[in-house]
This record gives structure tokens, C-alpha cells and sequence, in this order.
């Protein structure tokens, strides 16, 4: 990892943020958290980025939720029937659940909130893709019809990571998924309640706990079982300069870090005050984003020859360090995980210059100069744009890469204009393990033309494989099925997956009740 220096700017940053640590009003039970990024989108449905899902699960619930062993368990649904020939599904939510603004919540907020998100999300896509309709049989029970079988419904209802399927009120359900939510829309039915009038982008965001929230009587695991609100307030406070936030942190001024800097663990890991907590073992994967519609990456063999270029160690190296926080992983299912096997990888990821060159040329490469997006702000994703860049300007491509914080990025990345105009050609970012356990799962490997994220791929071989997947129950055959895949999508890759990281929560020892999950989540924990 590059050493951190600190600038002038730095300093004038630390004073800032000293500032709005000492205007914060000091209550016992509010916890003061830096999170990896800074709030400016409030909707979780519109954009997988992660703050976004963090602050989707403070406000809103789902209807059901996987527990810390990933098995999925009802949620706002009390009980669940499926008929014998597995095409109907029929939903009783459970009693005492309402928004926010007072009102019940009902089966037709459930339904809107389902095809909302389902516009966005892979899994939902793959999903509605076999339903016949949903229709509401009265205010607490809704039902789904679907066309055949489909193997993954309580999965599909289930996902833990971007995009969750958090339920809304049906008038903002009823937005334009490709439009964002009004702030005066940000209500939700889950444990805390946004507070639009403390929120300052750039500075802090607030939530305060829901009073009237009835948590289920299961225990709290993973994301699922009673969320128990234990404190008033939480806080995320945003402090971009990371010996800024570890100073905050020594001296008590903040409770939590989400993602401290790798370089600086060490010493946080001296200090008998602060605890390091893994709450997420299998981690997290990097990923290199092609735009498959835009010239040259529009050809399947140019982004082979990216695969070939690549090694995933310089990524892991420049960004983490350490190697005891970073693993070398060619499975793009994430090692650790049912479906991790690297068949097929044989050939990619060895940093191979010489032969990916020669790929390139047989390609045809005309020498377009490859738009990279870099993320300036987020230390665990800053360092990969640079290494990308060196390996394929050693393959012979040229690279343009322009810098911007990662809010930017994530506005800029939705757009389809020209990269020569504001578009883009690649980007990279991370995804936690959660969210790429299997094909139908993984955004990335979604195929479906314009109906992808970002990037667009469009091929009817991968969502041949998606579909036979959505469908297949048998684990052997499943695991069969990712195999054959990933021997087909290492020559038209979607995207490259770079390494896999693991990032510890730093936090006072006077806060405890950190669930194990793969979001962070502010239910259960507590205060001394």
C-alpha cells in the first residue's frame, strides 16, 4: 500500500472534522460512526453502492432476511404456503407493522416495492422473469403466481446485499426505478427513523430509534431475527481524512470506524481502548467493470486480453498490504463459499503481458484510448485504478484515467453516453461476498442487454446458464452448471474479478453487539 502522508490539506481536514465532532450534541446513547463513504443518495434501490444499502437497512425492513449462516428466514412475513405444484406462493405479513408516518403497512406496498426493485436487481429480473403476476388477496397477505417452478423465491425475497429488496410505502414504490426517491419519501417501517432535517451531505447524517418498531421475538442474527433498537441516536459522521478519523476514534470523539485504512491497523490494534471486529469472514472481492457497449470492450476478445493482462496479487498489494488481510482467489464465486472452483481460470489472471498482447493485436485493437474511471476518495478503492492501468498499458492498450470521488463515479457509471463524451470504459469497485454466491445472484454476470447494470453486457449464452441455474435445486448440478459457465465467461468476461479482502470494524471497546452480517446494522448493539 502507498504511504499516507499527511498534507496541509489534511490538516485543514482534521480541523474540520473537529469542529463537527464538537458540535454534535453529546448524548450517552447516540453512536457516533464514520461508514467507508459519505451519504449524498438516499435510495437504495436506485444504486448498489453500499452506503446506500447500509442506509437502506437503518429505515426500511425486508420480508425475509438470511441469519449469520446465510439460511433464509421470514422477516416482516409472519408465514409463507407454497401449493403443490410450486407455482403459487401466498404471504401473511406479521401484525404491528407500519411506516413511519403512522400508516399500516399492506400487501400493496409489498407488491409495488417487489417490482420496483426487481427493475434493478439481477436476481429480481431473473425472478419476474418466470412470475405471472402478484396480486394482493387482502390487506396482510399477497400472492405470486409464476409461470414453472423457480428454485431461488425465498433467496430471490431474501438478498442480504445490493440490491436489497427493502419494502416501501407504494406511492414511493410507485417512483420510476430509474428515477431517484424524494427525500420526503424516505419512509420507511424498520428499527430507525431518518432525521431529513439534520442531514447535511458532506458532514453527518441521522437516525433515531423508531419507538414504535415491534422487533420479531427470535434472537438477532445476521440480518434476521428481533432488530432491538438499544440506544436513541446514531450518527454517521463523514471524515475523509483516514489518521483524522483514528485520531476521532482514540480519543472517544466517535464510537466506530467501518472501514479504518489497512495501513493503520497495526496501530489501532496497540491501543487496549479499540477493538478489531471481522464481522463479515468470507470478505469481500474487488472487480473490474467493463462497458461492453462501448468500442473497443464491445468486442469479447479485447476484454479477454484485459483478463490475461491482469494478476490479482499487484491489486491486492497496492490497495490492502497486508497479506493476512487479503487472499489470492480465482473463483469468481468467492473462495470459502458452495460454489468456489476456479475451473476454466487456468489461462487469465497471470499477468501475462506478452500473451495478452498478442491477443489484443489478433483482436484488431485500433488503439482507443480506455476511459478509466479512478475512485479518489475511498482508500480500500483508490490504489486498484493506478495497477489497472500499468498492467494494460503493459499489453499494449492506452488508458485515460480520470479521477473523481466515488459519488461522482457512481453518477457517471449509469451513463450510456460516449466515453469520448462523459461515458466510460471501465471502472472498479468491490462487492462483498453476499452478493456474488452464485451466477443469478452476482449483478455482474447478469447478461441481459439493457436491462444489466452498468456495463450493459449483453449475451444469451451467460443468461442461458442463469436461467438453468434459477431453476436447478440439486447442488451437484448447480455446481455443474457455474463450471460450464465460467469456461464460456472467461472468453467474454462481464468483468474481472481482482482478489478477495477482508476489512475489520474498528471500534471502541465501550460498544458492543456487533452482529456478524454481511451490511453493517446498528440494531443489538450497545453502549457503555
Amino acid at each position: 500500500m502507498f504511504a499516507f502522508k499527511k498534507s496541509a490539506l489534511a490538516l485543514v481536514a482534521a480541523a474540520g472534522a473537529t469542529a463537527l465532532l464538537a458540535a454534535a450534541p453529546a448524548q450517552a446513547q447516540t453512536i457516533k460512526a464514520v461508514m467507508h463513504s459519505d451519504v449524498k443518495i438516499l435510495d437504495p434501490i436506485w444504486t448498489t453502492a453500499y452506503i446506500q444499502r447500509n442506509h437502506g437497512y437503518m429505515i426500511w425492513d425486508t420480508l425475509f432476511a438470511v441469519d449469520e449462516k446465510f439460511a433464509v428466514k421470514p422477516q416482516m412475513v409472519d408465514k409463507y404456503e407454497v401449493s403443490p405444484d410450486k407455482l403459487v406462493w401466498t404471504f401473511t405479513l406479521r401484525d404491528g407493522l407500519e411506516w413511519h408516518d403512522g400508516k399500516p403497512v399492506t400487501s400493496e406496498d409489498c407488491i409495488a416495492s417487489i417490482k420496483r426493485w426487481a427493475v434493478r436487481d439481477s436476481m429480481g429480473q431473473k425472478m419476474m422473469g418466470s412470475v405471472e403476476g402478484m396480486e394482493a388477496v387482502d390487506a396482510k397477505t399477497f400472492k405470486i403466481k409464476f409461470k414453472e417452478p423457480y428454485g431461488l423465491v425465498l433467496e430471490s425475497l431474501g438478498k442480504p446485499s445490493s440490491n436489497v429488496p427493502f419494502m416501501m410505502p407504494k406511492k414511493t414504490a410507485e417512483t420510476d426505478p430509474m428515477q431517484q426517491i424524494k427525500i420526503e419519501d424516505v419512509i420507511g417501517s424498520g428499527p430507525f427513523i431518518f432525521k431529513a432535517d439534520e442531514w447535511k451531505p458532506g458532514e453527518k447524517i441521522v437516525y433515531v430509534k423508531n419507538a414504535k418498531y415491534k422487533p420479531r421475538a427470535e434472537p438477532a442474527s445476521g440480518l434476521a431475527g428481533g432488530k432491538v433498537v438499544k440506544v436513541d441516536r446514531v450518527e454517521w459522521l463523514w471524515i475523509p481524512d483516514v489518521q483524522t478519523q483514528v485520531g476521532a476514534l482514540q480519543n472517544g470523539e466517535i464510537d466506530m470506524i467501518e472501514s479504518p485504512g489497512h495501513d493503520l491497523l497495526p496501530i489501532l490494534a496497540k491501543d487496549k481502548n479499540i477493538k478489531l471486529t471481522n464481522s463479515n469472514p468470507l470478505g469481500n472481492q474487488y472487480a473490474f467493470r467493463f462497458n461492453s457497449t462501448a468500442k473497443p470492450f464491445d468486442n469479447p476478445k479485447v476484454r479477454h486480453a484485459v483478463f490475461v493482462a491482469f494478476a490479482q496479487e499487484d491489486f491486492l498489494k497496492a490497495t490492502i498490504g497486508d497479506a493476512q488481510w487479503y487472499k489470492v482467489c480465482k473463483a469468481p464465486f468467492v473462495c470459502g463459499s458452495p460454489l468456489a472452483t476456479d475451473v476454466g481460470m487456468a489461462e487469465v489472471l497471470n499477468g501475462n503481458a506478452a500473451k495478452a498482447k498478442q491477443i489484443l493485436t489478433e483482436a484488431g485493437y485500433d488503439g482507443t484510448p480506455i476511459v478509466l474511471m479512478q475512485s479518489t476518495d475511498l482508500q480500500v478503492l483508490t490504489n486498484l485504478a493506478p495497477v489497472a492501468k500499468q498492467q494494460m498499458e503493459r499489453a499494449g492498450f492506452k488508458v485515460d484515467m480520470v479521477s473523481m470521488d466515488w459519488q461522482t463515479l457512481v453518477a457517471r457509471r449509469v451513463k450510456k453516453d460516449p466515453p469520448s463524451q462523459g461515458g466510460w470504459h471501465a471502472f472498479l469497485t468491490s462487492w462483498v461476498a453476499a452478493d456474488i454466491l452464485n451466477p443469478v445472484m452476482a449483478g455482474f454476470f447478469n447478461a441481459s442487454c439493457d436491462k444489466a447494470m452498468f456495463g450493459w453486457p449483453c449475451d444469451a449464452t451467460i443468461e442461458k446458464f442463469r436461467d438453468q441455474f434459477s431453476k436447478e435445486t440439486d447442488p451437484v448440478k448447480q455446481k455443474q452448471i457455474v463450471e460450464d459457465l465460467q469456461k464460456y465467461w472467461v472468453d467474454h468476461p462481464t468483468h474481472i474479478n481482482v482478489g478477495q479482502w477482508y476489512s475489520p470494524i474498528a471500534h471502541r471497546t465501550t460498544l458492543e453487539g456487533i452482529l456478524t452480517a454481511p451490511a453493517p446494522v446498528f440494531w443489538n448493539m450497545t453502549k457503555k
